[in-house]
Formats: structure tokens, sequence, C-alpha cells
């Protein structure tokens, strides 16, 4: 009995003592995670107040490029190094990574926070103070340099928009190389200072431990580099069967509409309608579907308020009213003393409600689908910023969501059932399916090469092999051919840099990959949302007015990057990242292009 007694006392000692370690224990992640916190507010607070300036002074320079006047682009530099200066801290890195070595005692949302600050840090890091201003000079300068030039075809000033419009129409072969060539010739000035960039860039993030800014930017994938080169090579091998058969298709009705006898194994870049050859899908016309001729009748305002339209009906909110008061949405009047950027994008300025959009909108079917692609941006932003995502981490699940979900909607806003419902179409129109999906898969399926391979391998030997100054437009051209199967119209010498004409070699480095995944991304979602909850043919949907679809993609949108993008996927659509839904969503194109091509050339190797 006494025994048992002593048992008895000694478990209740044990008991409490053990409680007593556990409660010190957890007042100890208690008061460690309290600080973290208040370290995290008081970050995520100032970021927010030096980004709002840093936006500000950025939509500046891109809405307002005046040749000979540097105010705009001296107050976006002062406003990028002040930013820099913060985000780079040597005092906020040493912090995070000291909170860091203990994040198993965090949550999960703190741990995210402090990755992402280390992440913003490496391309800001304050003992490469000099290093960083240079390079944020050199950005802002090379995109004045990009966005102020003034192409001439002849003796004319034209836009890039005339550019396009010939490029999309003219049928006069040496007409299409002259607009071609023109649109090229920017890039003979920016070649310095993308190198220049390069070596920057490079440097910058080196100090932090990566190898290249290519590493860098795929690491916000949690990836290495070779497996994101590994996946991205996947995907471009998957479609490549289908891509073989376009290229084979295009080459021959190319041939055709130019009245060129003699058909070429690569396609020449001036007869593409697209300044890169990403882009063939008017190629096609699918008869009884017009939608230029209906947009002919409306303005251009009229094509961004049917895009809030759509998103409302869905169940979003209406933009905020600033949306239309900030925002740049047309092209320059053509007595303006300005130019702007005209490529179009979405801006959040706040990380708040301040949400605007850069275009030069005209009543055409491009521009159609390009404001619900932008407002699909804006609703993204809008959604993320609620109470329950820290301004820190404001961004898509990865930069790959943004764009899918902004492509996906441009998508849906095109399909027939979807037209009809708005009228923008007659109801019951008829038209050749096998001819739309081909128009589609002369955008979508023709993009993958360029972004998976010629860009994207560009970059990553411009960045991580360090690509030499006299190889940069010949290797430029081998990726083109490797990749694209396409050919520049003459030969392109090293005075030329016809990569860095493409913006985004420019000012969204290293990271063209995105658009890419998004594209094998917004099928995959796409095909969800037509199969288990419109129950419709994935090629033929109406989105509109559906509530349940749109909650499906607000329930997307809303965590930000709060939520790890592999769960996001997986927790929608029950899959991981997989091209199978492009590739069914494609596949009744391979027997009717085989039919097409029966007896003719094929210039593109067969697959091993």
């Amino acid at each position: 009995m006494k025994k048992n007694l002593i048992l008895l006392v000694s478990a209740i000692l044990f008991y409490s003592c053990d409680n007593n370690k556990k409660g010190n224990s957890d007042n100890a992640n208690k008061a460690l995670q309290d600080s973290v916190q208040s370290f995290l507010d008081d970050y995520n607070k100032k970021y927010q107040e030096l980004n709002i300036v840093a936006n500000e002074t950025s939509w500046l320079t891109q809405t307002r490029i005046i040749e000979g006047d540097s105010t705009n682009s001296v107050a976006n530099n002062k406003a990028q190094e002040v930013l820099a200066e913060f985000t780079g801290s040597t005092s906020i890195i040493n912090t995070s990574n000291k909170y860091l070595a203990q994040q198993d005692k965090l949550n999960e949302l703190q741990v995210k926070q402090l990755k992402s600050i280390l992440y913003k840090a490496a391309n800001n890091p304050e003992t490469l103070k000099d290093v960083v201003i240079s390079r944020i000079k050199a950005e802002t300068k090379q995109t004045e340099n990009l966005f102020g030039f003034n192409f001439k075809i002849g003796a004319k000033t034209v836009s890039t928009n005339d550019i396009d419009g010939i490029l999309s129409s003219e049928k006069n072969l040496a007409k299409r190389q002259e607009a071609w060539e023109a649109s090229k010739e920017v890039g003979k000035g920016l070649k310095e200072g993308l190198l220049n960039l390069r070596d920057l860039r490079n440097k910058t993030v080196q100090g932090l431990g990566y190898k290249d800014y290519f590493e860098y930017q795929v690491s916000d994938y949690g990836m290495t580099n070779q497996e994101m080169i590994d996946m991205l090579q996947k995907f471009n091998k998957e479609l490549y069967p289908l891509y073989r058969e376009l290229h084979t298709y295009a080459r021959y009705e190319f041939a055709k509409k130019y009245k060129v006898k003699d058909v070429p194994d690569l396609i020449p870049a001036h007869w593409l309608p697209n300044r890169w050859g990403q882009d063939w899908a008017s190629l096609v016309e699918v008869k009884g579907v017009n939608l230029d001729s209906a947009l002919k009748t409306k303005d251009a305002e009229w094509i961004v308020k049917q895009g809030e339209r759509f998103y409302v009906s869905l169940g979003f909110p209406e933009l905020p009213k600033t949306f239309w008061e900030k925002s740049d949405l047309y092209p320059a009047p053509a007595d303006a003393k300005y130019k702007k950027n005209n490529h179009a994008s979405a801006w959040h300025m706040d990380y708040d409600k301040d949400v605007r959009s850069l275009m030069s909108v005209i009543p055409n079917s491009e521009w159609y689908e390009t404001s619900h692609h932008e407002l699909g941006h804006i609703y993204y932003y809008l959604c993320y910023s609620n109470p329950e995502v820290p301004v820190l981490l404001r961004e898509g699940a990865n930069r790959a969501y943004h764009e899918a979900l902004g492509s996906m909607m441009g998508m849906a806003a095109m399909q027939k059932p979807f037209m009809e419902n708005l009228d923008l179409i007659p109801k019951n129109t008829k038209s050749d399916e096998m001819q739309t999906l081909l128009k589609e898969a002369l955008n979508y399926v023709v993009f993958i090469p360029f972004s998976t391979g010629t860009m994207s391998m560009f970059e990553h030997d411009f960045y991580a092999k360090n690509l030499s100054a006299d190889q940069l437009n010949k290797r430029w051209w081998e990726l083109a051919k490797q990749y694209q199967g396409i050919s520049p119209p003459t030969e392109r010498g090293e005075e030329y840099c016809d990569a860095a004409t493409k913006t985004h070699i420019n000012d969204d480095p290293a990271q063209y990959y995105d658009y890419a995944l998004s594209y094998i991304l917004l099928f995959q979602v796409h095909d969800h949302i037509a199969k288990n909850i419109l129950h419709q043919d994935p090629h033929a949907t109406n989105y509109y007015g559906n509530k349940e679809v749109g909650k499906f993609i607000a329930d997307i949108m809303t965590p930000g990057a709060s939520k790890d993008w592999r769960e996001v996927l997986k927790e929608k659509t029950g899959s991981e990242l997989s091209a199978k839904a492009m590739l069914d969503y494609f596949s009744p194109l391979m027997d009717y292009l085989k039919k097409e091509n029966a007896g003719r050339k094929y210039s593109l190797p067969e697959l091993n």
C-alpha cells in the first residue's frame, strides 16, 4: 500500500512538472510569436507606405513619357531607392533569419511572411547599395527608351497598334516586312542597357546567395533552375506533336495567303500576325462568328465596361470609382505631347482598393479579350486585399495564377454561347467548330513553344550562362528556329537585339515561363469549371451570370499567397499541375490536321 502511495505521489509530481514545462514552453512560444508578429506588423505597414509612393511615381513614368523631361523618372528612381533600402536592410535580413531559425515555433502565416521578406531583400541587399541604386536607375531608363521610342515606317511615325494592324491584315509581303523591321529598330538602342541590367541584376541577388537572377526568380516557385527547365521541357514535349501539325498547316496556309509558290521550311517571321510569332490566330477566320464586326459599333469605354459587367454577373463587386478616375485605358490623343506604354497591364497601387489598368483600348476583338484578362488581375487584387491576408502576401498563389485566371476569363468571354448570350453574335450562329478550335490552338498552343522555349531558354542562357554580347541575336534566332520553327526575313546581325523588343525582357525579366504555366493552369481550371460546375462542353461554355462559378474563382483568389500554390490547385481541381486538360481540349484537332497535312512536307522533326 505504501509503495503504491509513493508511486502515485511520484506520478502526480511528474505530471505537474511536465505540465509546468509544457506551460513554460507554450508561454515561450507565445512570447516569440508575439515578438515576430510585432515585427511583421511594422514591416507590412512600412512596406505598404513605401510601395504606394513607388507605384505612383512608376505609374507616371509609364503614362507620361515626355522626351527630354526626366522629372518622373527622377522621382521614381528616388522612390524605388527608398523602398529598396528598406526591403534590403541588413537589420531586417538578420532579424528575419533569426526568427526563421525557430520557425517550428511559429505559425504558418508568419513563416510565409518571413520568407517573403528575405525573397524581397535578395533583390535589394543593403550590402550592395550602390549596385541596387544603379540597377533601379538603369531599369527606369530602359523602360523610357523602350516606350518612348519613335517607331517609323519610312518617314512616317507609327504606333505599335499601327504596326500590329499591318501584321494582322496586310497581304503585301514587302509592306509586312517593312512593318516588322520597323518594330525591331528599338532593339538596337536597348542592347547596351540590357547587358548592363543583366550584370546588375545578377550581382544584386548574388549578394544573398543566389547564383544568378534566373535562379532567384525561379525560387519563388520553390523550385531550382533545373526543376523549372525540366518542367517547361516536359510541357513543351507533350504539346509538340500538335504544334508540329499546326506548324505544317500554317506554313502552307500562309504561303497560299501570300501567293508564295515554294513553301519554306521555316516560317518567315514577317509572315506571322504577331511581332514575336507567339500568336497566329488571325490566320483563321471562323465564318459566322465575327466579333470585330459587332464591336465596330461600340466605343472603347464599352469594351472595358462590358468586362466589368461580366465579373459583376458572377457575384464580384463593381470596380471602385477610383479605377475609372485613375486608370489610363485608351490611346493617347493624336496631339498629345507625351507617349505612354501601350502594353496592357494591371496595377495594385496600395495593396488595397486602389487598383488601375494601363491599356490602349480600341473597339476590336483583341482588346475585348485583353480587357477581360486585365480585369481578371484587378479582381484578383481586390479579392486578396482582405484582413486575413497580410500585405506581404497580397500576391497570386504563384505568379502564374494571376495570368491563368486573367487568360481564362478572356477565353471564356470569347466562347460562342457566352457571346450569343450577350447578343454580340446572333443566337444559334452556325459556325465550323473545328475552325474555332483551330483558331484557338493557333493562339494557345502556338504560345507554348515561344514561352517555354524561345523566351525562357533565352533568359536562362542570358542570366545563368552569362550569354556574351556578340551572341544575343544569334542565340535568339537559334531558339526561335528550334522551338517555333520560324526565321527572320533577312540576316539579323548583332547590331540588332530582337529579344529586347519584347517588353518582358527589359522590365519583367526572367519569368516569362509564368505565362506558359498559366496556360497549362487555365485549361486545368476551365476544364473543372466546365465539367463540374456548368456541366457544359469545355469548348462551348457560358460563365456569364453563374454565381457558383464566381464563388469557385473567388475562393482561389481570396487567399492570395497565404496558401501554397500546389495545395490551392489540388484542393480546387483535385489534381497536380498537368497539361492533360489542355491536351484533351485540343485532341479533336489532331485527326483534322493530319488529313489537312496529308501530302505536305513536315519541316519540324518528329520526336524520338
